[in-house]
This record gives structure tokens, C-alpha cells and sequence, in this order.
């Protein structure tokens, strides 16, 4: 990607964020009154994607799903399709409870980037200036499988806050890593990767990760990892409160988010929507694995996941996701900045995820002029993420839409409704 294009594109998403910011104002944002006249959208074209998630349903794709689409801060479709539990037959209802997993990440490195609002540090700092068991980081050189045991050498430079967020830190991903000889030193060190019931803390777990090698040096590479996770016990750090309670403060309750936490109540609780696999083309609740499925609602619940801990609805993360459309604000509460955003949403690893048609900004994946080319994928900017569970987002600045596809399936079911409704969205847009 030359300058003169990043150049070009960062004054285009400014100027957008300042427009929206201004035209959007809180009584123009996602509203819980369900949907609202169409603008910007046709109708049957609407009418196509909600045929396409019934057939879904009809073909054994998947149990059940709730999708949202909203044009230009308005609910243009909201619908609840199919079961939230196979196995009782219980109905799905639009304000069902998802578990977002990866989804999480945003929210984190948006509570990461308040902080940096306030001044409280720089995006290049290393962490071990906040977290001092991440001084002097060893990347991995040699492994034996008969014992475990490895070998390493010091990396050639600290690990930062901005490594962190972007994927770049070396760090791994544990039981879902790439590389088996992470996933060994990891479980060995008894390192908790995304959930758990146990009476495990955030603190305690980054203190063990932080002592382990790194797959390469910190920023040469984009390596899917736990970042995030360290950065929830960063914030705990930096704002002298527990990573939970910063989100519900300072995030959740400004914009609304009523029903978004880490552990739900026994009301919330009752709205989870069972994780399903397909076994004998039958569907049924997914057993206890690595994690037990029901982590949001039982056990001791003190492990604050920042990379993937998060429950939420479908209406509670399109207010998240419209806050940044809306330059910072919603709710008539502003989280950040038109300038911060611009930040965020700009390529932050340069060429490292090659040319697929994707950049990566902090914690966002985002549409580049290659990905625009290919079609069906949202406009210049678009930012999107999805999570393990089966969840996906996007927003896109330039037409001002949010899709949100929300379901609870693990394994392979032969679901298209991911890549079919994020096209047909684009394909709706007038």
C-alpha cells in the first residue's frame, strides 16, 4: 500500500467520522424500539436475506440465529430465527444472549484507548513498564516433545502496548494456537486461554503467560494471540479498578449495553443461547471440552477475558458498534474522539497480513482498496470482527451500515449465512 493512498484513505474515514458525528445525534442512533422505515435500503432485498437465513434454518445449516442490520443510525431489520436450544425446542428471541468471544477484543482496546485519552501512556510504551514480569522477553528456538522443555534467546526489543492490540507481540494463543509446541507450553504452565469456571484471576494468569517464549520477535509478524487478555489486567493496572467494573462504568452503562458483561445474572442467564454441534446430522448442546459451555453463567466467575470473555445481544453490540460511526458519541456520551478513531481504524502492520483485501487497525480488522475490488465485503474503512462461537460484525463508515449476525454453533455444520448475509447487506444498500 503506497502513502499516497494511506494518505488519502485516512482523510476520507476523518472527514466521514466528522460528518457522522455531526448528523448523528442521540436521538438519530440505534433505537430499541425495533424496526424503523426504511432509508437507504430496499425492502426486497431485505426480504431476500430474511429467505436466505429461513432456508438456513430449513437446511440443517444451523439451530437458530438473531440478525440486525442498521442504516444510518436506524433498525432497518431485526429478527430472531429458529431455536436458541435444540434439545427443549425453546423458540429464539431477538434479545437473546451470545457468547462473542473474539468479539470481546474490541471492546477491550477501546477501554485501552480511553485511558490513552487521559494520558496515562503511550501506545509505544513496553508493557513491562506497567506489568514488570514482561521485562526482557525470550522468543522460542528449540522445543522437545518427550519432556516439554525448550529453549530460547532475548528478543531483539520490548513488547508494547500497540504490539499488544495488533497481534504483533509474539505472544500465542494456547489451546487454539497455530504452533503445538505452544499449545504444550502453555497447558503445562497451566495458562487459562479464553473462559473458565474456575476461580482463576486475570493477574495471576498474565504473570505466568508473561514468563513464557514468544513465537518470533515483538512486531515482525501478526500472530492471532492473547494480547488482548493482557491488556484487560493492563487496564486493572493503569485505572486502579477491576477490569469489569472499568467496562461497566465507563462503557457499558454511558451507551446502554444493558445486557453485555463477562457473567450474567440468573435473568441474563436464562437468555443464553446453548452452543450447539451437529453430530449424526442431529443437532445437540456442545459437551464440557477445554472450557465448559455454560462459563457466562456458572463457577466462580473471576476470570475477566479480555480477548474473549464477553456475552452480549445483537442490539447491545450495534449501539458499541454505532458509537464509533457516530465519531465517538452515543446516548449523548462521548468514549472517544474523532481523532482517536482515526487511529484506530488505520493499518497499524503495515504489509504483514499481505494482500487478502484486509488491513488490521487496533483490534479491528478493516477493508483496504484490494478487499473493495473484490466486492460483497463493505466500503473503503469497513471494520469488522467475528467470534469462536460462531458470531460476526461489520459497520461501514462510508454507507453508514451495521450488519450483526449472532449464532452459537462449533464444528462444521455447512453454514454460508456468514459470507451470504454480509454480501447480500452491501447488495441491499441504496
Amino acid at each position: 500500500m503506497n502513502k499516497k493512498y494511506i494518505a488519502i484513505s485516512c482523510f476520507v474515514f476523518t472527514l466521514l467520522l466528522s460528518v457522522n458525528s455531526y448528523a448523528q445525534s442521540p436521538s438519530t442512533v440505534v433505537s430499541p424500539q425495533g424496526k424503523q422505515p426504511l432509508q437507504g435500503m430496499s425492502a426486497e432485498r431485505l426480504s431476500r436475506i430474511d429467505q436466505m437465513l429461513e432456508d438456513a434454518i430449513s437446511s440443517d445449516q444451523i439451530p437458530g440465529v438473531v440478525a440486525m442490520i442498521v442504516k444510518d443510525g436506524k433498525i432497518v431489520y431485526h429478527e430472531a430465527k429458529g431455536l436458541a436450544d435444540a434439545t427443549t425446542g425453546k423458540t429464539m428471541v431477538k434479545d437473546q444472549v451470545f457468547r462473542i468471544a473474539s468479539q470481546s477484543k474490541a471492546i477491550t482496546s477501546t477501554a485501552v484507548m480511553m485511558l490513552w485519552e487521559e494520558g496515562k501512556f503511550q501506545m509505544d510504551d513496553p508493557i513491562s513498564k506497567y506489568i514488570p514480569e514482561f521485562a526482557e522477553p525470550q522468543v522460542l528456538t528449540g522445543f522437545r516433545y518427550g519432556d516439554t522443555t525448550f529453549s530460547s534467546r532475548p528478543a531483539s526489543r520490548a513488547i508494547t502496548i500497540r504490539d499488544l492490540i495488533t497481534h504483533t507481540s509474539g505472544i500465542g494463543y494456547g489451546v487454539i494456537d497455530g504452533d503445538e509446541r505452544m499449545k504444550m507450553i502453555y497447558h503445562k504452565a497451566g495458562i487459562v486461554d479464553l473462559f473458565t469456571t474456575e476461580p482463576v484471576r486475570i493477574g495471576e494468569n498474565i504473570k505466568k503467560l508473561a514468563k513464557l517464549p514468544l513465537h518470533h520477535d515483538p512486531g515482525t509478524k501478526f500472530t492471532y494471540s492473547e494480547g488482548l487478555d493482557v491488556l484487560g489486567y493492563f487496564i486493572e493496572v493503569v485505572s486502579g479498578m477491576p477490569f469489569d467494573q472499568f467496562l461497566q462504568t465507563r462503557v457499558f452503562d454511558p451507551i446502554g449495553m444493558k445486557n453485555t458483561g463477562f457473567y450474567l445474572n440468573d435473568s441474563q442467564g436464562e437468555k443464553l443461547v446453548t452452543v450447539h454441534r451437529k453430530v449424526n446430522n442431529q443437532w445437540e448442546a456442545f459437551p464440557v471440552t477445554f472450557y465448559d459451555p455454560d462459563y457466562p453463567k456458572k463457577g466462580a466467575k473471576t476470570y475477566f477475558s479480555g480477548g474473549a470473555g464477553l456475552s452480549s445481544t445483537a442490539e447491545d453490540y450495534a449501539k458499541f458498534l454505532q458509537m464509533y460511526l457516530n465519531g465517538g458519541v452515543y446516548n449523548g456520551n462521548r468514549l472517544l474522539s474523532p481523532t482517536t478513531i482515526k487511529a484506530i481504524m488505520s493499518n497499524q502492520v503495515g504489509d504483514l497480513l499481505g494482500d487478502g483485501g484486509k488491513d488490521y487497525g487496533l483490534a479491528f480488522g478493516l477493508v483496504d482498496e484490494n478487499g473493495v475490488a473484490k466486492g460483497g465485503i463493505g466500503s473503503l474503512g469497513t471494520f469488522d470482527w467475528g467470534g469462536y462461537f460462531n458470531t460476526q460484525y461489520f459497520a461501514d463508515p462510508v454507507t453508514g451500515t451495521i450488519g450483526i449476525l449472532m449464532k452459537q454453533t462449533q464444528g462444521n455444520t455447512g453454514d454460508e449465512t456468514g459470507w451470504k448475509f454480509r454480501q447480500m447487506v452491501f447488495s441491499a444498500v441504496e
